[in-house]
């Protein structure tokens, strides 16, 4: 076991002192790229957050929708596979939602503000 701070913590902590502390000290493309740098910061915090339980959870999907076991990356290039050969399609049972479910897991990582995923988070949750 680590000792505290985690990974996630120290990522936030720099990504918040980037923002607090140097931002406002920098202008023009220094200060964009402290920005971008802060940013890229918090998706790495999320990843670090969400993901572990995100993989696992796609892998499950992965294995029963494709009946076969493997790495998470095998499953995936064997999904894109059959796809692309018309042998799993949108009417294929399972499919259409574990790629919903994949997408919404992948925008809470990278895009957690954006719109549209707030809309189906909200839709998820019947509208409250």
């Amino acid at each position: 076991m680590q000792d505290q701070p985690t990974s996630a913590e120290l990522v936030g902590a720099v990504a918040d002192f980037i923002r607090t502390h140097a931002m406002p000290q920098l202008k023009g493309h220094a200060a964009f790229h402290a920005r971008v740098a802060a940013n890229a910061l918090d998706i790495v915090k999320r990843e670090l957050e969400i993901a572990p339980e995100a993989n696992t959870e796609e892998h499950e999907r992965l294995k029963a929708l494709l009946g076969a076991d493997g790495s998470l990356d095998d499953l995936n290039r064997e999904l894109c596979t059959r796809i692309y050969a018309g042998e799993l399609t949108l009417d294929t049972e399972g499919l259409k939602d574990h790629l919903w479910a994949t997408t919404l897991a992948k925008l809470a990582i990278d895009q957690p503000k954006y719109s549209g995923y707030r809309r189906a988070l909200e839709e998820e949750s019947g509208g409250k």
